[in-house]
């Protein structure tokens, strides 16, 4: 095997790893108290997720047309930087997940005795799992290399931009002040930046 296919093979595992390591934490989240309905999350969170990975997915299903023109070369180096993007996105999404416990949800949710998470990444930015997935769909979208990257990048950044909104809207209204004065000394997404 070339570089280039191991270091493909690396982002791959990366991917397997967010994915594992979200349905095995997934036990055990705390009882719903409030959520949105399931129709929304489908249309506005999973389907955009799911035309994500298939922009993404193998070239030959995309042919010969404008989403294959090349941006990014096909390179070691390139899929090197990839991979470190992929990896620092997965690692900052499953530790972000892990100190979220048992309050997490993969949609927008309010739990019985939530709790406001203020450790670790959440001392600076308020959706350190969003910004950690969207570093994995960057660094993905660079390996691929391809012009349908960018739509793959902008569809989950609408999506996930559209969902935290409504988590901060409930998040407000849940915790009042507090809630307040967290999002002033915090960014949404990267830390100073927005």
């Amino acid at each position: 095997m070339k570089t280039e296919d191991w270091l493909k093979l690396g982002i791959s595992a990366c991917w397997y790893v967010l994915l594992a390591w979200w349905l095995w934490s997934a036990r055990g989240n705390k009882t719903v108290a409030r959520g949105e309905p399931w129709m929304t999350r489908l249309l506005l969170y999973w389907l955009p997720l799911a035309l994500a990975f298939v922009l993404l997915g193998p070239g030959e299903w995309y042919g010969r047309n404008w989403l294959r023109e090349g941006i990014v070369p096909h390179t070691a180096p390139v899929f090197a930087v990839a991979l470190l993007i992929v990896a620092a996105g997965v690692a900052l999404a499953c530790w972000s997940r892990y100190l979220l416990g048992r309050n997490w949800s993969s949609v927008v949710q309010i739990k019985q005795d939530h709790e406001l998470i203020e450790a670790g990444p959440y001392r600076y930015i308020r959706h350190p799992i969003y910004t950690g997935i969207l570093m994995a769909f960057v660094g993905t979208a660079i390996q691929v290399g391809d012009v349908r990257g960018i739509f793959a990048i902008l569809i989950v950044f609408a999506s996930f931009w559209r969902k935290l909104r409504m988590e901060e809207r409930m998040l407000g209204e849940t915790f009042g002040e507090v809630y307040a004065a967290y999002k002033e000394r915090t960014s949404a997404l990267v830390p100073r930046v927005f």
